[in-house]
């Protein structure tokens, strides 16, 4: 999207069906295009068929048969190219000389990958990407009570997601910490705080097996995937374990995020930074050192 608003192309983005009813530009538009459209599409129009067409997911299944064969016979020629992850695992700079000399003569770009990124771009066209994924009232109005209750009972609310799930396997369960660890961290964020009451927002897509917080003034997201992503950006400070989850909630509420590497690690405030997506590449994250116990 930022790339695209930089350079006045547009986007379609097919993938993305299975989350378009959550917001409210996608859920209008069976394109899920950026910018958004003036005028709808007849599948908007007609009772049930956009509803269909993104349960079956036709249209992207039909585009992604589109890029395998255009790989592997390019009957188009340049006109039509395709940007992939690198496969050593390094990030590709969508800005990047090496993809606009690939991308210059094309008039459709089939994107695949999930380490293509542009952060300069990204914080350039910030608000308008952020206009553009607001939620359905739904969900931002449950997002924002989960803060407001908060903030009744202090001056600072941080919020705090506590990943759980796969995230014990992954790398060996490196990037899991257990609940007493983050209650090591919670303590250290109010130590800077002296003169001003603080208190956490907890989102978890564990949440009854968060532990006791009790010493803390807690607080819970509204449970749901979007509505806890869109609480955590409402708050002022947001750290946790790795994940795009937390990169997306300080980016869209501009919000300083600490992402945690290590059970040593220190939390700062000095240290904290609004994300603008730049994922790490998987040879940063299979690199980092391993714990110290």
């Amino acid at each position: 999207m930022a790339l695209v608003e930089e350079q006045r192309n547009r986007l379609i983005n097919f993938t993305f069906h299975s989350y378009a009813h959550l917001f409210e530009t996608t859920r209008r538009d069976i394109y899920c295009q950026y910018p958004i459209p003036e005028r709808r599409s007849w599948m908007d129009i007609v009772p049930g068929a956009s509803a269909a067409i993104r349960k079956t997911r036709i249209l992207y299944h039909a585009v992604r048969a589109g890029n395998v064969l255009h790989e592997r016979f390019p009957v188009f020629g340049e006109r039509v190219t395709t940007l992939r992850d690198s496969p050593e695992g390094d990030i590709t700079l969508l800005d990047g000389p090496e993809v606009q000399e690939q991308i210059e003569p094309a008039r459709v770009v089939f994107v695949y990958g999930w380490r293509l990124q542009t952060p300069a771009l990204v914080e350039r066209h910030a608000n308008k990407i952020r206009a553009y994924f607001q939620p359905v009232e739904q969900f931002e109005e449950a997002s924002r009570r989960a803060v407001e209750q908060l903030r009744q009972k202090a001056d600072v609310v941080v919020g705090v997601h506590i990943r759980m799930g796969d995230i014990r396997v992954w790398r060996g369960g490196m990037y899991f910490f257990p609940p007493e660890r983050y209650a090591g961290w919670m303590r250290e964020l109010v130590e800077q705080f002296p003169a001003r009451k603080v208190a956490f927002l907890i989102c978890s897509d564990e949440p009854g097996a968060c532990g006791d917080f009790g010493e803390f003034t807690v607080g819970f997201g509204p449970g749901s995937a979007l509505g806890d992503m869109y609480s955590l950006a409402k708050c002022d400070y947001v750290f946790g374990a790795v994940s795009t989850f937390s990169q997306w909630a300080s980016f869209y509420g501009g919000k300083p995020l600490f992402h945690l590497y290590n059970k040593t690690d220190r939390l700062r405030l000095q240290n904290f930074r609004v994300s603008y997506l730049d994922v790490p590449s998987r040879k940063k994250l299979l690199t980092q050192p391993a714990p110290v116990l």
